[in-house]
């Protein structure tokens, strides 16, 4: 099979080597690990956000990461989120990437691992999100001023 890359002009082929710098979302609210779940849900409707970083105070570094996808599972499973902590339910020491990864290393990481968001870090601690929607966009159309801004509360499916 040929690569469809290859087959398009040489100025797209570059931009496909996009890093996700392009693409990630700022880390607009983060939570702390003692918070009751039903906090991170409300922040996540109101910032539009389909996933929370928890922050190391110290080193400003992702210790943890709770989704939508926690949170549903709590919820379907009759936890209470009002008692819940965040500490229960967040995936520790989550997998980051920096934020010069290509597009395509990011994807590649990201289904291979069968993650849906990935902190984006630089030494100085987290810089951004990215999720698999920003990734599958930016892959599917490497012209990146083309694509949509997404407003806040459309992110549904993530």
């Amino acid at each position: 099979m040929t690569d469809v890359v290859s087959q398009q002009p040489s100025s797209r082929r570059s931009q496909t080597a996009a890093t996700v710098a392009g693409i990630m979302r700022p880390p607009l609210t983060t939570v702390e690990p003692n918070d009751h779940v039903a906090a991170a849900a409300y922040l996540m409707k109101h910032a539009g956000a389909t996933a929370l970083v928890i922050v190391d105070a110290q080193t400003g570094q992702p210790a943890g990461i709770i989704t939508e996808t926690d949170i549903t599972h709590a919820v379907a499973d009759g936890k209470d989120l009002n008692e819940v902590r965040i500490r229960d339910l967040m995936t520790a020491g989550p997998v980051v990437i920096d934020a010069m990864t290509s597009i395509r290393a990011a994807a590649q990481t990201m289904t291979e691992a069968r993650f849906r968001h990935m902190p984006v870090v630089s030494e100085s601690g987290l810089v951004g999100v990215v999720d698999i929607a920003d990734v599958c966009r930016a892959l599917l159309d490497p012209d990146l001023s083309r694509l949509p801004a997404d407003p806040a509360g459309t992110r549904s499916g993530t």
